[in-house]
Parts: C-alpha cells; sequence; structure tokens
C-alpha cells in the first residue's frame, strides 16, 4: 500500500475567492480570513480547509501537526514575467532599454550555450525564487535549448509549477543568441514535447519581442499556438518609446505594434504580453476582448525610465492585469518588493494599490490570468498545496508597525511595504517544504 503523506499546518489563513475590487474594504465574499485555521494536506494537495477547533475532531490520530501561530499563511506568490538568465545582471548601472540590451542582456544570455552554466544558474533562481515566497513563475529562458532544458529539470526536481520557455530570435541580435526561423521552431517542437505537461510544468511560447523576429518566426509560433491551446505564450510589448519607433520601421504594413502580433494570431486567453505601458484604449479593448493579460512590472518600468503603468485604464476596459517582477530590469525578486514598486507607480497616477487588490493579483489574479486557477493561487480543497508562510515580525521595524495595526488591511499593507525576504519563514510547493528561513 502506497503511504499517504498527510500534515495539517496551524496559523492565521488568508486566501481570496474573488477579486476584492478597488475600494478600501473588500468586496463581499471575495476574501477567506481565518484567525486560527487548519490547513490538511494530503498527497500535495489541501484535503481540508477551516477553522481549527471545528477541524480537529476529524483529524487523524497521531497526524503531524505543524504550529504556526502567530504567522501569517497565504497562497503562494505568482510572477508572471521574469527572465532567469538576467540574473547575475541585476542591480547593472541603469539604461533605456535597447542599450540595456546590447550592453548587458545579450552579453549575458550568450552564457547559456554551455548547459553547465544553464544548470547552476536555474538552481540559483529557484533558490531565490522560493526564498522570497514565489511558488510559480513564467519564465524567460535565453535562446538555447539547454538553457530551457537546465530550468525545466531543475523546476521538476523540485515539484514546482512552472512555465517557461525558448526565447525565439531570428534578427537583430548577436549571431550567439539568433537562431533560424525553422530551426528555432524546431527545437521548440523538440521542447514540448519532452516538457510540457511533465508533472506540474508548462511550456510558454517565447518570441522575445517583435524587433527580434521575423513575420515568418512570428508566423510559425502562431501556427504553433494554434495547434494546442494547451500552450502558453509571452513576449513584450510597448514597453519603451523607442521599441515603437523602431516596430513601426520594422513592421510597416501594421497600424500599430499590437496588430504585429495579432496578424501572426498570438493573441489569446493564454498570452501575457510584458510590460504595455504605451497603449491607447483601443488597443487595450483588443486585448481583453482576447482575454489576453499584460504583465506590469513597476521596479523594471521605473529602474529602466520606460514609463508609469496605466492599471486603472486597464481595468476600466477588463483587461486582465498581473505582477512580474521581470529581472534584470527589475530589481527585486520578492513578489512583496514588486506590489511596494506598484503603489508607488500607482500614487504617481493618481490610483494606489490597496493591500487587498495587490495580495489577490499576486495569487489568484495571477493565476486566473494564466488560466492556471483550477490548480493554484488560493487555499481550497483539491488546490495543489502552495504557498508561503509569512513572519509579522521578521525584523523590529515590522514587529513595530504590526503591533501598531488595527484591521488586517493595515498588517497587509505593511507586509507590502515593509516586507521583504526576511518576511518569509516556509514556501511550501506541492504539500512540501521547499524553503525555510535560516535563523
Amino acid at each position: 500500500m502506497t503511504k499517504t503523506d498527510s500534515r495539517v499546518l496551524r496559523a492565521e489563513l488568508l486566501s481570496f475567492d474573488a477579486d476584492p475590487g478597488e475600494g478600501d474594504t473588500p468586496a463581499e465574499g471575495s476574501v477567506r480570513h481565518l484567525e486560527d485555521g487548519a490547513l490538511w494536506l494530503e498527497n500535495g494537495r489541501i484535503r481540508a480547509i477551516g477553522d481549527y477547533a471545528t477541524l480537529a475532531p476529524d483529524l487523524p490520530p497521531g497526524i503531524d501537526i505543524i504550529d504556526h501561530r502567530g504567522k501569517l499563511l497565504v497562497p503562494g506568490f505568482i510572477d508572471s514575467h521574469v527572465h532567469y538568465v538576467q540574473l547575475e545582471i541585476m542591480a547593472s548601472y541603469g539604461r533605456q532599454l535597447l542599450d540595456w540590451l546590447n550592453d548587458y542582456t545579450f552579453p549575458e544570455e550568450c552564457r547559456f550555450a554551455e548547459r553547465e552554466h544553464a544548470e547552476r544558474l536555474s538552481e540559483a533562481f529557484l533558490d531565490e525564487l522560493l526564498r522570497v515566497g514565489t511558488t510559480t513563475a513564467q519564465v524567460f529562458c535565453s535562446s538555447h535549448p539547454a538553457s530551457v532544458d537546465a530550468f525545466f529539470a531543475a523546476s521538476h526536481r523540485r515539484g514546482l509549477c512552472m512555465l517557461a520557455g525558448k526565447v525565439l530570435m531570428d534578427r537583430h541580435a548577436p549571431a550567439g543568441l539568433t537562431d533560424d526561423t525553422e530551426g528555432g521552431i524546431r527545437d521548440t517542437e523538440r521542447l514540448i514535447g519532452d516538457w510540457h505537461g511533465k508533472g506540474r510544468l508548462g511550456y510558454s511560447l517565447t518570441p522575445r519581442f517583435a524587433p527580434t523576429s521575423t513575420r515568418a518566426q512570428l508566423d510559425a509560433t502562431g501556427g504553433l499556438l494554434r495547434n494546442d491551446p494547451g500552450l502558453w505564450l509571452q513576449t513584450h510589448l510597448a514597453e519603451n518609446t523607442g521599441e515603437l519607433d523602431w516596430v513601426a520601421e520594422l513592421f510597416p504594413g501594421s497600424r500599430d505594434y499590437l496588430e504585429v502580433y495579432e496578424q501572426s494570431g498570438l493573441v489569446g486567453p493564454r498570452s501575457t504580453f510584458a510590460h504595455g505601458i504605451h497603449l491607447d484604449q483601443e488597443m487595450r479593448g483588443r486585448l481583453a476582448e482576447r482575454g489576453a493579460n499584460l504583465a506590469f512590472c513597476p521596479s523594471s518600468n521605473m529602474f529602466l525610465g520606460s514609463g508609469l503603468f496605466d492599471r486603472l485604464a486597464a481595468r476600466d476596459m477588463r483587461l486582465n492585469i498581473t505582477y512580474a517582477s521581470d529581472v534584470g530590469g527589475g530589481t527585486d525578486l520578492s513578489g512583496l518588493a514588486t506590489l511596494k514598486a506598484a503603489y508607488q507607480v500607482g500614487q504617481l497616477r493618481g490610483q494606489p494599490l490597496t493591500a487587498w487588490q495587490g495580495l489577490y493579483g499576486l495569487t489568484l489574479g495571477n493565476a486566473r490570468a494564466l488560466s492556471l486557477d483550477h490548480r493554484i493561487g488560493r487555499l481550497a480543497p483539491g488546490m495543489e498545496a502552495d504557498f508561503v508562510v509569512l513572519d509579522p515580525d521578521a525584523t523590529p521595524l515590522l514587529a513595530r508597525r504590526h503591533a501598531r495595526c488595527r484591521t488586517l488591511g493595515e498588517r497587509l499593507f505593511a507586509f507590502m511595504m515593509l516586507g521583504d525576504d526576511r518576511s518569509v519563514l516556509e514556501t511550501w510547493a506541492g504539500g512540501r517544504c521547499r524553503h525555510r528561513r535560516q535563523g
């Protein structure tokens, strides 16, 4: 007989069942909060959730109970757009996007032709993600198939839910990074066959952005997406004004940047477009109609001087918004740091981000936009057991602030503003503790 892997965590529990809205008070029925809750795990999934006093009589005799009273347990954080191959160029002196690519990004990504380097960085990147409470990410690898194999293999060993893909570039990049159109598609098809649907992994088709792909490559990518609607797609859109001018020169037959992707069939319900700063409402409407999402990367947008994302303009069009670190243009892998930066961007636009909306976005909101909400993003029976244990006393300043908070909303906002990797006591994925803070 197979032994059942079962345990219970006792802690304060917080999860979202719906979008809480933009108000200071969350919409009725959107939040599930248990001050003394129990989360019963069994074979990598959540078997039951409830008040500890209510659930305790139903627990099997001798079951392992992990006591985290005084801590806050929330669903694992989700990062909708991040480049693992840029980990070691974080905190390089900032320039505008196109200079950044040529001066830092492309030379760095050339190193991933070596499988051993890709393996080392995959492990280091996943260590960092788990340290900051991120259990799922949609990841850009490099254009080298070995970089994808290494990342997926490392993620699979850890039992993580990850989306990733090989970058497709057949022009306007160094020779060590470009692939020929047909060869890049063949590599992608092989990688899909090896990794898509293996364990908790999913494949995301990854043309870097329009300037580095010919129309033939974009069309071929669209063909792959049509042939398998279970795939994901990730690319960049309207991050920088210089980028917009370049796209207009390269694709004179397209009325705008978005249409370049539309003409190749790349805009759909599993498509993530990173940044999307320089869009008008008509373009946002077209994205919304097709169910696509924009990945809001606030720390990167400020670091590279790309612009201030208009979050409420996107919401007005019912366009899905996700939250992302980007890296290495971003300044932090932490989801809490991303929300802090998103709040600051919002303040500059007169549209501050509430803690309710931020924590929803980082968990269930991102899961919904990525079509993963049937598996992850909330604490509920049957869901895969990915969650984070947050420590309100992680630092002296955070402890002082929490002691003065009167409401749950204030406490969550304190985590958004003052929280960092030290706030993450434990990160669990697939029902197993994959990271525990030292000290």
